[in-house]
């Protein structure tokens, strides 16, 4: 592997068997991929100052190992995916906790029988809690809106406290809407869990973090003869894609076009910007070892923020005297002035803008959307990383 800032000079695109927008997931996983399955030269684009896209990770003044564009929790049941990045990095044993402060007391999030006690009290807790499990038994999930359908006073009152203390403000923070406006599939993220476990993902077959970080992992993924890495170069301005042809330096490119970025940007936002809300994110170090028990705390009915994390409580990492904390302010993104677009807003009329830009690309044989911007969808981690397996799947046996 090679990385470099700019374009050398004289770059030329068609010594590259591929050519690759983006060097954080999905970009970083097809790289690796095409270039040992096939033996393909890899050329990876990337408009930052650095690899690994949002997971990046960096020793602050402080020497607090954080996450520049938040936190990053690793977590699947993709045996794949799990089995792919171990190739590149060792996991801790971290296990994501969540707290809510709701009204000042600290009460696990998903929403369990820990919580249920904090909030209605030990016996009233314990007789709602044996409710929830008569109804749907142990050990499971109950989205909000699924708990709030059911005809049963019992449960409405844990649904109303949920939804009120837990949900609704918390909600309005993070998407600037009510929650009758938000897509289903985001309001089924926030559970009750029918149990004691009180991790955040309690399903989740593996979970933990790099042991030496996700810049590091991606690094490794990286490491590669055949990969060349060039950063602070924005590939649209040397990219052109055409209805049937990409061009790159003003020239025809017949290999491989693989692009994580957004289309709309590619498309200079010509039919309309696909609208994100994105987060400010404000890091404080702080001369103390530790300032909350768990990695994130949700601020769900108090404060302008949604929530603080502190990262040695995920890291593990031992900075004594020293810890850094980051409280996230939730908006609207802005395009074309540079923000980061965190959220898709998964609604209609969105979707339909992203499919006439999707379209545009559809007869280019070469073109291959993947990741979250470029397909426009709300991806966890493991997700982004199976969407580039996939495609890379496809990559390599037309190419064997």
């Amino acid at each position: 592997m090679s990385i470099e800032s700019g374009l050398p000079a004289g770059f030329n695109p068609d010594s590259f068997d591929v050519i690759i927008v983006g060097a954080g997931y999905a970009g970083t996983v097809c790289a690796r991929r095409l270039a040992e399955a096939c033996g393909m030269k890899v050329a990876v684009l990337e408009r930052r100052d650095h690899i690994a896209g949002n997971a990046y990770d960096y020793e602050d003044e402080a020497g607090v190992l954080v996450h520049k564009y938040g936190p990053h929790i690793y977590h699947t049941t993709n045996d794949r995916v799990n089995q792919y990045l171990s190739r590149f990095t060792e996991w801790t044993n971290y296990q994501h906790k969540v707290l809510a402060n709701i009204h000042g007391t600290l009460m696990p999030v998903p929403f369990n029988h820990t919580s249920l006690k904090l909030a209605f009290g030990e016996e009233r807790g314990e007789a709602l809690y044996q409710k929830l499990v008569a109804t749907f038994g142990e050990n499971k999930k109950v989205p909000i809106m699924e708990l709030r359908e059911k005809n049963d006073p019992d449960l409405a009152e844990v649904a109303d406290f949920v939804y009120e203390n837990v949900f609704l403000h918390y909600t309005m923070k993070q998407w600037g809407k009510t929650p009758d406006q938000i897509d289903p599939a985001v309001t089924g993220r926030v559970p009750v869990f029918v149990g004691d476990d009180d991790r955040y993902f309690p399903t989740a077959k593996y979970q933990g973090m790099p042991a030496e970080g996700y810049t590091k992992m991606f690094e490794n993924m990286l490491n590669h003869d055949l990969i060349s890495v060039y950063l602070n170069v924005d590939a649209r301005d040397i990219m052109r894609v055409s209805t049937s042809q990409v061009f790159i330096c003003d020239k025809p490119y017949q290999g491989e076009v693989i692009y994580s970025g957004a289309l709309d940007e590619l498309f200079g936002f010509d039919l309309g910007a696909l609208p994100y809300r994105t987060v400010d994110m404000v890091f404080e170090t702080l001369d103390e070892d530790q300032f909350q028990p768990v990695g994130t705390v949700n601020y769900t009915v108090s404060e302008n923020f949604t929530r603080i994390t502190e990262f040695k409580n995920m890291t593990g990492q031992k900075v004594p005297g020293k810890t850094t904390i980051m409280r996230e302010y939730s908006r609207t993104y802005l395009p074309g002035v540079g923000e980061t677009p965190y959220y898709v807003i998964n609604e209609p009329e969105n979707i339909e803008l992203y499919k006439s830009y999707r379209e545009r690309v559809a007869g280019v044989l070469n073109f291959h959307c993947v990741g979250r911007l470029a397909e426009y969808r709300y991806y966890d981690m493991d997700g982004v990383v199976a969407s580039a397996l996939d495609l890379s799947d496809d990559i390599i046996a037309a190419h064997n």
